[in-house]
């Protein structure tokens, strides 16, 4: 028997034994790990108590009455006192124990269905944007040729009042270039530096704050021991100022806005294992992103706002990935977060703060 707990104590997948009133009775360390409970707080405890959630409940029962092997798919389940998941599990019926007896293997899949949506996002982005590109070269060529005729047609009218057309081909001209170096993204070589992230919030929020219209409040939640990141200042300041401004829109000038930073280590990013990253989470209490636009809101001309050019999210995101970095988002009416993942490297060199 003691082989056998020492065998199930290394397997990395979850094991849960219940019985028939769907209480544990048996866990390993793994389990352990996922729950966040200990074997002796755990022992006959309602299972449905520190994992809930409905659509898993109903699964469970269904395994149970079925008699029969079920697994159940990429199903989101709430931890007592910890955070939302999302698992795959086998629940098989013990056969040859007390009738209802369960057993159940997990693995914690949200990590894994991160990266691969990420991936995906990625790869779909840069896509759409290699593609606009190659249309905004197409553009900037005519519209060079087209202000040019307009300032020798101008320069040969002899009536100066007839200028003012001119002007108004040259003046669209030169505002249809500007939108598509927009379109084109950051052009300009980084100018690297260490970066304290709090200066540069404390730098956005005073910006944002200057507008007399401006009733947000402002949360913060700031780690002082973050160290510096090496990066180009003024790029980061676009960045947050974009979401941030994003954010005080979205309450209508007058809600709360959360600023927040931490440091989370071995996390991946992009199919890369990073040591440390820094995360810099920027929330509102707003109406949220509609359902329609959560998976194109970083692809260019995409924008929730009849006014908006659908550019400054599209741009945020061009920037992090200079740095090996991502912008992810989760959004429900009155709870919206932005979250700015950087991680503390660039190209092979580690980028730790000098600072004592």
């Amino acid at each position: 028997m003691r082989v056998i707990n020492d065998l199930l104590n290394i397997m990395t997948s979850a094991i849960v034994v219940l019985d028939h009133n769907l209480h544990i009775t048996y866990m390993n360390q793994s389990a352990e790990v996922l729950l966040g409970q200990s074997v002796q707080r755990s022992l006959k405890h309602p299972f449905l108590q520190l994992v809930k959630g409905d659509a898993f409940a109903e699964q469970l029962q269904l395994a149970r009455g079925l008699r029969e092997p079920h697994v159940i798919r990429e199903c989101a389940v709430d931890l007592i006192g910890l955070e939302n998941i999302t698992v795959d599990c086998i629940v098989t019926p013990l056969l040859d124990a007390d009738e209802g007896e369960l057993l159940l293997e997990l693995w914690r899949v949200d990590r894994q269905l991160r990266i691969v949506r990420e991936k995906q996002l990625l790869t779909q982005q840069q896509a759409i944007h290699e593609m606009i590109r190659g249309i905004a070269h197409e553009i900037k060529n005519p519209l060079g040729g087209l202000r040019g005729a307009a300032q020798l047609l101008e320069s040969e009218l002899p009536d100066p009042a007839l200028k003012e057309y001119t002007q108004i081909i040259i003046t669209e001209a030169d505002r249809l270039k500007r939108l598509v170096n927009n379109m084109l993204g950051p052009r300009q070589i980084p100018n690297m530096e260490w970066v304290n992230i709090h200066e540069v919030l404390e730098h956005v929020r005073h910006l944002v704050s200057s507008d007399s219209t401006n009733q947000v409040q402002f949360e913060l939640d700031y780690d002082p021991s973050i160290p510096d990141v090496m990066i180009d200042r003024g790029q980061l300041i676009q960045v947050c100022l974009n979401i941030v401004n994003n954010a005080v829109r979205a309450t209508h000038y007058k809600g709360t806005v959360w600023l927040r930073t931490r440091v989370i280590r071995q996390f991946t990013i992009r199919q890369e294992r990073h040591r440390l990253v820094l995360k810099v989470e920027i929330g509102d209490d707003g109406e949220g992103i509609s359902e329609h636009l959560r998976d194109k809101l970083f692809l260019p001309m995409v924008s929730g706002y009849a006014d908006g050019t659908g550019l400054g999210l599209s741009i945020a995101q061009s920037i992090m990935r200079q740095y090996g970095g991502v912008i992810h988002h989760e959004s429900e009416p009155g709870n919206t977060w932005f979250s700015i993942l950087i991680p503390y490297s660039y190209g092979k060199e580690k980028a730790l703060c000098p600072k004592t």
